[in-house]
């Protein structure tokens, strides 16, 4: 088995964790999670310099990954669990009380894997700079990644996070945008126009690339040019809401509600069991 097709065997049991979870509950955000899943499950298991079962908080010596638009959850939870951060079983304790696996994530109850509480969009960019500048004073010399949702854009913090890295030169920080153009309310482009996004990335100092987020192939080859940049890098991925279920795909209606019953049965009859259910 290739490794490429090995990484794809993990993205469809990941997206079949991803609406199992979110139907059991009747809660989440299905189609994000589902549009970056090969991108989480390219890090976790193939990019990232990392140790699940020697997880630490600091980091020190290990990549480090922030997600922005916490809302999302479902996809690093499952990236997560299968990765051994922590034992997949608990993915059934997803968005329920007093559990580890709440809808955004959370820091109070300790979940491995996880630095930062998230989903207040707009401040992952801003951690993601601050942890690039931490590892930098202690001659670390691994790599910052964060994930933000396009539609997260219209939020002036990133911005303001974006000049600063941009005028300070920051090493060692990769940024991705999830562009699939679309938020809960409608297409970005109707929501609020971002304009033309390389050229802003471009002008506030930043390397800018794009990839396709759907191609494991393209992720990982631009992932590795990626790291060779000097400077700050924010890499334009080009998403699918939805991707894999086929009902889900093309609108912005699956940001945040769980499928049916007969949903679910026909988004599980287009993604295949590779690892096994939990």
């Amino acid at each position: 088995m290739s490794d490429i097709k090995h990484l794809q065997n993990v993205a469809s049991q990941t997206r079949r964790d991803i609406v199992r979870m979110v139907h059991a509950v009747q809660s989440g955000h299905p189609g994000g999670s589902l549009g970056c899943a090969d991108l989480f499950v390219a890090l976790y298991h193939a990019i990232l310099k990392q140790s699940p079962s020697n997880w630490t908080m600091n980091g020190e010596g290990e990549d480090l990954f922030f997600l922005s638009n916490g809302h999302i959850s479902p996809v690093w939870y499952s990236v997560l669990a299968r990765a051994g951060y922590f034992d997949v079983a608990e993915l059934d304790s997803f968005r329920k009380l007093n559990t580890r696996l709440q809808g955004h994530p959370t820091t109070h109850e300790g979940l491995p894997g996880i630095r930062i509480a998230s989903g207040s969009l707009g401040q992952g960019l801003s951690a993601a700079i601050g942890a690039s500048l931490s590892k930098k004073l202690n001659n670390d010399s691994n790599h910052v990644y964060v994930l933000m949702g396009d539609g997260e854009l219209q939020e002036g913090q990133v911005w303001e996070a974006a000049m600063f890295a941009g005028a300070k030169k920051v090493k060692n920080l990769i940024a991705f945008v999830d562009w699939n153009k679309r938020q809960i309310d409608g297409d970005v482009e109707d929501v609020m126009d971002l304009g033309d996004l390389k050229a802003k990335w471009d002008a506030f100092g930043w390397k800018t690339m794009e990839m396709d987020g759907n191609d494991m192939n393209s992720i990982l080859s631009n992932v590795e040019k990626a790291k060779s940049e000097e400077g700050p890098v924010v890499i334009l991925m080009k998403t699918e809401m939805g991707q894999g279920v086929d009902f889900m795909m093309g609108s912005h209606k699956w940001h945040g509600i769980p499928p049916s019953d007969e949903q679910l049965a026909q988004a599980l009859e287009q993604l295949e069991e590779t690892l096994g259910d939990y």
